[in-house]
């Protein structure tokens, strides 16, 4: 789905809140049937790391890994050993164009190649749930296009997808738009009308 509405409207509060990068005030986040606030900072790196991916507006690459390490970083609570962290990642990165700069590091990778590393890292772990907050925000055309056919082949897989986005395209290519203004739900094409 594509979560849309105008800037501080909340929407990057609610990806947080449901990737469990920040905790919700009231109410409860339940994610692989666990109340997240009920476990450990341990367990929910696990938690996140088994069932989660994220792509944040910043990519967030350590500066002193290269792409295939950096990737392989987002299954490091996994339980996997290195060699095999690292085999999934580089995986990952063919998988979004990358194969040939996995051994860049982020400062010799354009801002589109930075993106898709970011994109790798979220998806190298097959999550149920992928959290993007305007992934193809940095991409040209033709690899945006490439991300949302991703996106689509992960949709395809069962895993559960939001979206946020500001580009009215990517929104209507999505099968579900929800808008969102100053923190609640005012808009849901499922429901097809006006909510709450």
């Amino acid at each position: 789905m594509a979560v849309v509405g105008p800037s501080v409207s909340g929407k990057s509060t609610l990806l947080h809140i449901v990737g469990t990068l920040d905790r919700p005030t009231a109410g409860t986040v339940a994610i692989a049937g666990h109340d997240v606030a009920t476990l450990t900072d341990r367990r929910l790196s696990t938690l996140r790391a088994r069932h989660i991916g994220f792509v944040l507006q910043t990519f967030d690459l350590a500066p002193g890994f290269d792409a295939v390490d950096d990737v392989a970083e987002g299954l490091l609570h996994s339980g996997l050993p290195r060699g095999r962290r690292r085999t999934l990642a580089a995986e990952a990165l063919a998988r979004v164009g990358l194969a040939d700069r996995i051994r860049h590091r982020p400062h010799e990778l354009s801002g589109g190649q930075q993106q898709r590393v970011a994109i790798a890292r979220a998806i190298v772990g097959q999550p149920c749930l992928f959290l993007a907050d305007e992934p193809t925000g940095a991409l040209d055309t033709a690899s945006g296009r490439a991300v949302l056919e991703l996106l689509r082949t992960l949709k395809d897989k069962g895993a559960t997808i939001a979206v946020i986005t500001h580009d009215a395209e990517i929104a209507q290519a999505l099968p579900r738009q929800v808008g969102i203004r100053d923190g609640g739900v005012v808009a849901d094409s499922s429901r097809g009308r006006l909510v709450g």
